[in-house]
C-alpha cells in the first residue's frame, strides 16, 4: 500500500480531503523553511561581523530586514495553508 492510498484513507475517514491535508503540510513546511532560513541569515550574520567588526551596524542592518523578509513570505505561506485546511 503507498502512502497516497494511507493518506487518502486516512482524509476520508477523518472527513478530510486531500487538499486539507496538503494545506497543513504546506503551513508547517512553510513555518519550519523560515526558521531555517532565519537561522541561516544570522548564522552567516555572525561570521560577517566575526570577520569585520567595523562594519557590524550596516551587517546587522542588512540581516534584520532581509530575516523581515523571510518573516513576511512564511507568513503568506502559513496563511495560505490555513485557508487550504478551511476551505
Amino acid at each position: 500500500m503507498s502512502l497516497m492510498t494511507i493518506l487518502l484513507q486516512a482524509g476520508e475517514a477523518a472527513n478530510f480531503s486531500l487538499s486539507h491535508l496538503g494545506g497543513a503540510i504546506g503551513a508547517g513546511l512553510a513555518a519550519i523553511g523560515a526558521g531555517i532560513g532565519i537561522g541561516q541569515i544570522g548564522k552567516g550574520a555572525v561570521e560577517s561581523i566575526a570577520r569585520q567588526p567595523e562594519a557590524s551596524n550596516d551587517i546587522r542592518a542588512n540581516m534584520i530586514l532581509t530575516a523581515a523578509f523571510v518573516e513576511g513570505v512564511a507568513l503568506f505561506a502559513v496563511i495560505a495553508g490555513i485557508l487550504a485546511v478551511l476551505k
